[in-house]
């Protein structure tokens, strides 16, 4: 067994690295301690104690100058790039360049947001971080655990949790609009509530519910809506709405704001979008994410690109 020595190891001090970096580049007690805008006193010290942990002295009087000794020459660039390092090194994340990101997010987003998100995102992706992959999941795990595990990176939709470490932002409040295929009776006059109640409905709910706000409105009313179907995603509902004459509600841009990326879908479809009769509560759209990527830059730039793409959706094919 070695015996243990009894001299302690030296205690790493980033300050000194620092101090001899301005040390071997301004050659002058005064000047390095100008640049590090404390006392020549101090940086006096600082001196001393650099001499005595590289056991050399480092800086030499020759007239009214100081030079530096061939051991100081040495360490001159490295000293320099040390201290390189380390403000890079504490350099807040959101300066991070998107070009150099490497990597995949995961996004866990409804279809119908997803199918908004990705065509933007891509095209944004492509132009800006092309060493960035995106993946969307569907609303298949518990957001709040898997922010916090890592399994997802962001959170985009209705967000109904409220877990006191998640960090939300609101993104865009919507309004609901009834999607019907052309030709549909109700395009044909007024839709009053009494012809929306009697039309044959689809609903979207990943829980199988048939029920939902405009239910409670119509009830208000003494109404009551026919559901025919209900399924788990948009897409297929929407896909249900264009073959056929249910009625499929969607969120959608409120009246004289720009057309929502979330309708696109529909348009694609050649669906045509109704006002709803009856009022019904706003759906707002947000983000979240665990705290500890508030401040990643990688992570900035992903949330940074989401807002984007939905307060300027892209239509052009990608």
């Amino acid at each position: 067994m070695t015996p243990m020595s009894s001299t302690p190891d030296p205690v790493i001090d980033a300050h000194l690295a620092v101090a001899l970096d301005a040390l071997l580049s301004e050659q002058s007690v005064t000047r390095a301690a100008a640049r590090l805008h404390t006392s020549p006193a101090a940086m006096s010290r600082t001196l001393a104690r650099l001499r005595r942990v590289l056991q050399d002295p480092l800086l030499v009087r020759a007239g009214q100058a100081m030079v530096p000794t061939p051991r100081a020459q040495a360490l001159r660039e490295e000293a320099a790039e040390v201290v390189h390092r380390l403000g890079a090194l504490l350099t807040p994340g959101a300066s991070v360049d998107p070009a150099a990101l490497r990597g995949t997010f995961t996004l866990q987003t409804a279809d119908l947001i997803g199918a908004a998100l990705a065509p933007g995102m891509m095209r944004l992706a492509r132009q800006e971080a092309p060493g960035v992959s995106l993946r969307f999941r569907a609303e298949e795990l518990e957001a709040g655990p898997a922010l916090r595990d890592g399994r997802i990176d962001l959170e985009v939709g209705s967000i109904d949790h409220v877990d006191p470490e998640t960090q939300v932002e609101e993104l865009v409040t919507l309004r609901m609009a009834a999607a019907v295929r052309p030709g549909h009776p109700l395009i044909e006059g007024a839709l009053t509530p009494e012809r929306l109640a009697a039309a044959e409905h689809v609903v979207v709910s990943r829980r199988g519910r048939f029920t939902g706000p405009l239910d409670t409105a119509l009830a208000e009313l003494n109404l009551h809506r026919r559901v025919a179907v209900a399924l788990p995603s948009h897409m297929a509902a929407l896909a249900l709405a264009s073959r056929s004459d249910v009625v499929c509600l969607i969120p959608t841009a409120p009246a004289g704001a720009a057309p929502s990326p979330l309708t696109d879908t529909a348009t694609a479809l050649g669906l045509r979008l109704l006002d709803i009769p009856v009022p019904l509560p706003p759906l707002t759209i947000g983000m979240a994410w665990h705290p500890r990527h508030a401040a990643d830059g990688g992570h900035r730039w992903l949330r940074d690109t989401v807002r984007r793409t939905l307060a300027a959706p892209d239509r052009s094919t990608t």
